[in-house]
């Protein structure tokens, strides 16, 4: 259903935005103003969680969408909750410590192989089987 994977849409968006908000609030907090990108550690960490979950946001939307039509839905749909999750697990363990950041790190880039493979399989079952 094309509503659910509208729903998962807007739900990355608040996710980035909230991203993005941490890294404006961190500025503020640290005096750091644009364009910099180094100041204070903490600030150095929240600006890279952000840049990092933002840069693979476009491959798990992708992978989601694809995995969603062509596979299984529900399951899809699952694999992008968690994924979520772990994105946001990942956000705030960085935040702490950058070591923080490798258990939801790897559950994340887990998650993202499950999507490529429902993905796969969906669209060689669509173009393969009659």
């Amino acid at each position: 259903n094309k509503m659910q994977l509208d729903c998962y849409h807007s739900c990355v968006v608040f996710f980035l935005a909230y991203f993005a908000l941490q890294v404006i609030y961190a500025r503020r907090k640290y005096k750091i103003s644009p364009p910099e990108t180094t100041g204070h550690p903490e600030f150095e960490r929240i600006f890279r969680a952000q840049v990092n979950c933002s840069e693979y946001f476009p491959i798990f939307i992708s992978l989601l969408w694809v995995a969603g039509v062509f596979c299984h839905q529900g399951v899809a749909a699952a694999c992008g909750l968690l994924y979520l999750y772990t994105r946001f697990k990942y956000f705030q363990g960085y935040v702490v410590a950058a070591q923080e950041r490798l258990g939801p790190l790897c559950a994340s880039a887990r998650l993202l192989w499950l999507l490529l493979g429902l993905a796969v399989a969906g669209l060689l079952a669509h173009f393969l089987l009659p």
